[in-house]
């Protein structure tokens, strides 16, 4: 019998091509995917996307999508309280595991595994360790695509952001930036590939700065 686990969904295209490897290596029972939102915005937190693209990722997917709601200036408490409440309430219909599309950061992977141990549930990491070039270039080949939503311009030009993640992405980048932006130098979201029953659609709308930082690309869902 599988594992019954959740997804945490960020949207992204790490998440995209974590989730579609579980599916191909048939372990696990993936029963829902699991967001964070910042109320108020109905934006995923970090990424910026419309929480009302994501449902239609997790419709064109087949998975549910559980959205757990954080205040807009929200403390690491009140995420770490939100998201226990929800693992409480899915562990009670038998889930036993998360997964995550991390790919090398020790502290985060020590903060999930602690956090996760508390509420007596396993973590899951489908691409831990593996190469990040490789990683770029078989997403890529695979038929995966995503559009880059948010770039940090202390690591990275504000003017990636809107970008397509395609070859000509990964070629243009500078050579301290990792081409899966795993350091947050860039986030993505995904609306096609094989995990997809169709693409989701969207318009691409206008790049805003937020904290003389951030440049966020809003994407008009259709």
């Amino acid at each position: 019998m599988k594992e019954k686990v959740l997804f945490a969904w960020s949207s992204g295209k790490d998440s995209g091509r974590a989730l579609h490897e579980m599916r191909q290596a048939d372990e696990y029972d993936v029963v829902s995917l699991l967001t964070t939102v910042t109320a108020g915005y109905e934006r995923v937190s970090m990424h910026g996307v419309r929480i009302a693209l994501v449902e239609q990722q997790a419709e064109a997917i087949g998975l549910p999508l559980e959205k757990v709601y954080i205040p807009i200036e929200s403390s690491n408490e009140n995420y770490e309280t939100a998201m226990r409440e929800a693992l409480l309430r899915h562990k009670t219909e038998g889930v036993t595991g998360v997964a995550f599309g991390d790919l090398f950061l020790e502290d985060l992977k020590i903060y999930r595994e602690k956090k996760l141990q508390e509420v007596d549930m396993t973590v899951v990491f489908p691409l831990w360790k593996r190469d990040t070039g490789e990683l770029a270039r078989t997403f890529i080949a695979q038929g995966f695509r995503a559009i880059v939503t948010c770039v940090d311009s202390q690591v990275l030009g504000g003017e990636f952001s809107g970008r397509l993640y395609d070859e000509q992405f990964l070629s243009a980048l500078p050579p301290h930036v990792d081409p899966c932006g795993e350091n947050g130098e860039f986030h993505s979201f995904v609306f096609d590939g094989p995990l997809f029953k169709k693409p989701v659609r969207f318009t691409q709308g206008e790049v805003v700065v937020r904290e003389s930082r951030f440049h966020f690309c809003d994407l008009i869902p259709h």
